[in-house]
């Protein structure tokens, strides 16, 4: 059953009465917010204001917006020089290009000075469909987790995700947001619990743990649903910050359980499935499954469609749950 403290929307599992956005519309919406709330952050943007959102904070604070233009690596430099004055800046491109293009000035100039830099990855995982392989990102949040000081957060919804962007705003060190461009069902509310480093328990179940994190989880959300009626008690839990990861919360729900598949759209190497592998094999070791990317780049064409070819889809985190049970018997 549903955890009643995650305080998700009604008629969850009814998706043609949920609302859809884009969780990038979270971050517009949540940078726009702690512009207001603070006037030491800025937001600079490689030529992709409309795309990444970022210009609705460039409409409400234009002396505050830097247009860096096709030039990531500047873009992130340049960010690291306004943090080390006080500045707390965004920056904004998609993910294949930030961090993808720029990843060493993100580890020379941000992070390795301990810079409170904001990384914005939109249009990550092949859900950004027949922009193809090239810009479709899947090692992005692994690049991000591998770097020393940086937090990295997976909002699952576009209102998760202007919390997590607030949230960022104010949190020191440098942060790695990872967001999507397509519209994905939107299941959490603005009551919906959230803290850095913290993960949410969505579901209650006996069985299996189902450990997701981004717009996947909604797919776990209705795979658990489903395999409730075959049976099988699947725990879902929201593991939005992938780095610190919450150790805790991924140990208590192996112990209960016995057994763990993990969700993302990212490559199951170096990303949510590596982390909670990691964290079970210190901790409480249990048979695991992994819904990902299996070391394949993207291809072209729709969201919907690339999700199911590459094994993403409910049935196929059914398949990994039932399998991760057996194992576990």
């Amino acid at each position: 059953m549903l955890n009643p403290s995650a305080k998700l929307v009604e008629n969850i599992y009814d998706l043609k009465s949920l609302e859809q956005k884009p969780t990038r519309d979270g971050y517009g919406k949540g940078v726009v917010a702690a512009g207001e709330k603070d006037g030491r952050i800025v937001v600079l943007c490689a030529d992709l204001a409309e795309s990444t959102r970022s210009h609705w904070f460039k409409e409400k604070f234009p002396s505050r917006y830097i247009e860096l233009g096709v030039a990531e690596q500047n873009m992130a430099t340049i960010a690291s020089g306004l943090a080390n004055y006080g500045k707390i800046p965004f920056i904004s491109s998609y993910a294949a290009f930030s961090p993808g293009r720029n990843n060493e000035q993100i580890r020379t100039t941000i992070a390795l000075n301990n810079l409170g830099v904001k990384i914005v990855g939109a249009h990550a995982g092949v859900s950004v469909g027949p922009d193809g392989a090239t810009h479709q990102a899947l090692e992005d949040a692994g690049l991000m987790r591998m770097m020393p000081r940086m937090t990295v957060l997976i909002p699952c919804d576009a209102v998760e995700a202007e919390k997590t962007t607030i949230a960022a705003a104010f949190h020191p060190g440098p942060v790695y947001i990872r967001l999507g461009r397509e519209k994905s069902p939107v299941f959490t509310t603005k009551d919906t619990p959230f803290e850095i480093g913290k993960a949410i328990l969505l579901r209650e179940g006996k069985d299996v743990s189902i450990i997701g994190a981004g717009m996947l989880l909604y797919n776990a959300l209705v795979a658990a649903e489903e395999l409730s009626k075959e049976g099988i008690d699947a725990e879902v839990i929201n593991c939005h910050t992938l780095k610190p990861i919450d150790k805790e919360t991924i140990v208590a729900s192996a112990q209960k359980t016995g057994a763990v598949v993990s969700v993302e759209e990212h490559q199951i190497y170096g990303g949510l499935g590596s982390a909670v592998a990691e964290v079970l094999a210190q901790n409480h070791p249990a048979p695991m499954e992994f819904i990902g990317m299996h070391d394949r780049f993207g291809e072209s064409g729709e969201p919907s469609e690339l999700i199911e070819h590459f094994g993403m889809g409910v049935g196929s985190i059914k398949e990994a749950v039932k399998k991760a049970v057996l194992r576990k018997k």
